[in-house]
C-alpha cells in the first residue's frame, strides 16, 4: 500500500513539473502566430492611421504579422466589447482612447464592457485637433463662427466621428464656453463625417489633424484654429481657439493598447517593450511628426495613470455639457 502511495505520488509530481515545463515553454514562444488589434473606429481615421503604422513596426520586432481589426460603430463600444470578451491569450489587443476609456462611462448607462478592467499595455500617441468649417459657411475666424452661431441661433450643425469621442466633447465644450447653440450630427467615424463636412450637409467639426489636415491644405475645409494651449510649430500660423477668445480651451486626443482581461503579463510586458523601442526609432517618430502625433510610450503604470487624470477631466466636461448618449 505504501509503495503505491509513492508511486501515485512521484507520478503527480513528475506530471506537475511537465505541466509546469509545457507552460514555461509556451510562455517562451510568445509569439507564435500573428497578433490581432481590434480598432473601434473606421479605416481612415485617425486610430487606423496610427494602428496600421506602428502596427507595421511591431510586426517587425516580433517577427509576426499584426493585423488590424476595424470594428466601428456605438462611440467605440462595439469594438471595445470584443476586446473585453476576447480569448485572453496575448494575442488580442485593442486600441483604446478618450472615448473608450474616459468618456463612455459617463455618457452611456449601460456600457458592455468595463474600462477599469481592461488591462493597459502602453500609450501610443497623443495630438491636438483642427477646428474646421465647411466653404459654405461665411465665417474665417472663430470670433466670426461665433458671433454667425450667435445670430442664427439653433440653426448650425456640427459633425464627429462618433457619439462619445473627443471630437464630439470638443465641440460640445467650445459650445459651452462660446455661450452658443449646435446639433450634434455623429457619423460612424471620421472619414464619413469630414465628407460630409465638405460636402456642406454640416457646418463645422473638430478633429484630428491627421484627419481634416489633408482636407485643410486641399483647400476643401477652412481651419479657423488648433485646440493647443499654444501654437503648433507645424502651423505657427494657424491661432489657438484660446487665443481666439476662449482662453480656457484645450482639447487632445490619445490613444493606446490595452489588453482583455486575464491576458498574460508575459505578453503586456514584451507588446510593452517592443513598442517602446517602436515609438523611439528616429524614423517612426519622423513619421507621427508629420501627421501631427506625439509618441508617448512608458510602463502600463504611466499609461493607467492618463487614463485616471483625463477621466476626471472629462467627467467634468460631460456633466457641464449635459451629453448623454442614452
Amino acid at each position: 500500500m505504501k509503495n503505491q502511495v509513492l508511486r501515485r505520488t512521484a507520478v503527480a509530481a513528475v506530471a506537475t513539473l511537465a505541466w509546469s515545463w509545457c507552460l514555461a515553454s509556451q510562455a517562451a514562444e510568445w509569439p507564435s502566430k500573428p497578433l490581432r488589434v481590434i480598432v473601434p473606429s473606421a479605416a481612415g481615421g485617425s486610430p487606423d492611421i496610427v494602428t496600421r503604422l506602428l502596427g507595421n513596426a511591431l510586426s517587425k520586432r516580433l517577427g509576426q504579422a499584426v493585423v488590424v481589426d476595424n470594428r466601428p460603430g456605438a462611440a467605440g463600444n462595439i469594438g471595445m466589447q470584443a476586446v473585453m470578451t476576447a480569448v485572453p491569450d496575448g494575442y488580442t489587443l485593442g486600441y483604446a482612447n478618450n472615448a473608450t476609456l474616459a468618456t463612455n462611462q459617463f455618457l452611456f448607462a449601460n456600457l458592455p464592457y468595463d474600462p477599469a478592467k481592461l488591462l493597459p499595455v502602453i500609450g501610443l500617441v497623443s495630438t491636438h485637433s483642427l477646428l474646421v468649417v465647411s466653404p459654405r459657411l461665411p465665417v474665417k475666424t472663430v470670433q466670426e463662427l461665433v458671433g454667425y452661431a450667435k445670430q442664427h441661433p439653433g440653426q448650425l450643425t456640427f459633425a464627429s466621428g462618433g457619439n462619445g469621442t473627443s471630437g464630439h466633447l470638443g465641440a460640445e465644450m467650445f459650445k459651452v464656453q462660446a455661450g452658443i447653440q449646435a446639433l450634434h450630427v455623429p457619423y460612424k467615424g471620421a472619414p464619413q463625417a469630414i465628407n460630409d463636412l465638405v460636402a456642406g450637409n454640416v457646418d463645422f467639426l473638430i478633429d484630428n489633424i491627421a484627419s481634416v489636415g489633408p482636407m485643410v491644405q486641399g483647400k476643401r475645409l477652412h481651419a479657423l484654429a488648433v485646440t493647443s494651449r499654444t501654437r503648433l510649430a507645424t502651423l505657427p500660423d494657424l491661432p489657438t481657439v484660446a487665443e481666439s477668445g476662449l482662453p480656457q480651451f484645450e482639447v487632445r486626443a490619445w490613444g493606446g493598447l490595452v489588453m482583455p482581461p486575464g491576458a498574460p503579463a508575459e505578453a503586456v510586458q514584451r507588446v510593452n517593450k517592443e513598442m517602446n523601442a517602436v515609438l523611439a526609432d528616429p524614423e517612426v517618430r519622423e513619421q507621427l511628426t508629420k501627421i501631427a502625433f506625439v509618441p508617448l510610450g512608458g510602463t502600463p503604470q504611466a499609461f493607467a495613470e492618463l487614463v485616471r487624470s483625463e477621466r476626471g477631466t472629462w467627467q467634468d466636461i460631460v456633466r457641464k455639457s449635459g451629453a448623454r448618449i442614452d
